[in-house]
């Protein structure tokens, strides 16, 4: 099966660490020209050298907040000045806030919605009718579990996710006939830097491998392990790739089959 993007352009937002980090490596090996976005310039000028190490084709960094409109729109006109009109979108900004509801303020719903949909929003209208004109195009909006199954607590993430499940669909709709796909990959217990910083933040009394297997046992994770940013990658540069061209519309969990069937 051949996964190749030769010549294709990606941006790849909050692609500095982490599952955004280790999709921008994998699509850079498999031939595309790679934007990688962040807000820190010092991280993100580290991995810039990593993704151009890991492939041939063309590699920018441009330094942005995605949550910002007018941000938005100077980050799509760099990538395209630097690589050419963006093929692949990968919608991944994002953070985990969980609390309970009572607790969240006006303000820390705008935020959280700013960031998780209306960024994913704002990326697909600059991006979505060049795509459909050149007849090929693939957009991934990263999601989490929490979009199909909800829990107590996890409010406004899983909310803001729930929304960016429903922004899938319609994109899929619109997109159909003219060969553009949108997908959603959502998240599981998957290594990231998110579980590193918990780690960090605490006593340190046990190793990160000690503490990631626990956390393991702890939530009965059927495979017995959480998934590598890279397990999450494969998936991603599929979706992406020609060998993926009938899949549209799915929200695809990528949790180890830890969620139910839904």
């Amino acid at each position: 099966m051949d996964c190749r993007m030769d010549g294709r352009v990606a941006l790849i937002t909050g692609s500095s660490r982490g599952l955004g980090r280790a999709m921008a490596l994998q699509f850079a090996a498999s031939g595309a020209h790679v934007c990688i976005v962040a807000r820190r310039e010092d991280v993100l000028e580290q991995t810039r050298q990593e993704v151009e190490s890991a492939g041939d084709g063309k590699v920018c960094a441009c330094a942005a907040d995605v949550g910002k409109a007018d941000e938005m729109e100077r980050l799509i006109a760099t990538a395209e000045k630097a690589l050419g009109p963006v093929d692949i979108l990968v919608n991944n900004a994002g953070t985990s806030r969980r609390m309970p509801f009572e607790e969240i303020t006006d303000a820390l719903w705008v935020a959280d919605l700013e960031l998780k949909l209306f960024a994913a929003i704002r990326a697909t209208r600059l991006v979505f009718p060049g795509m459909k004109q050149r007849r090929w195009g693939r957009i991934i909006n990263v999601l989490n579990t929490g979009a199909k199954a909800p829990p107590a607590g996890g409010a406004p993430t899983a909310v803001s996710r729930a929304a960016g499940m429903a922004l899938t669909k319609v994109l899929a709709g619109e997109g159909a006939p003219h060969n553009v796909l949108v997908n959603a990959m959502l998240v599981g217990r998957i290594e990231s830097d998110q579980w590193l910083n918990r780690w960090q933040d605490g006593d340190q009394s046990q190793s990160y491998e000690e503490y990631i297997a626990e956390m393991a046992a702890d939530l009965k994770l059927p495979m017995g392990r959480l998934g590598t940013a890279e397990e999450f990658a494969n998936l991603a540069c599929f979706l992406c790739s020609d060998a993926g061209s009938y899949i549209n519309g799915c929200a695809i969990n990528v949790d180890g089959g830890m969620s139910p069937v839904v």
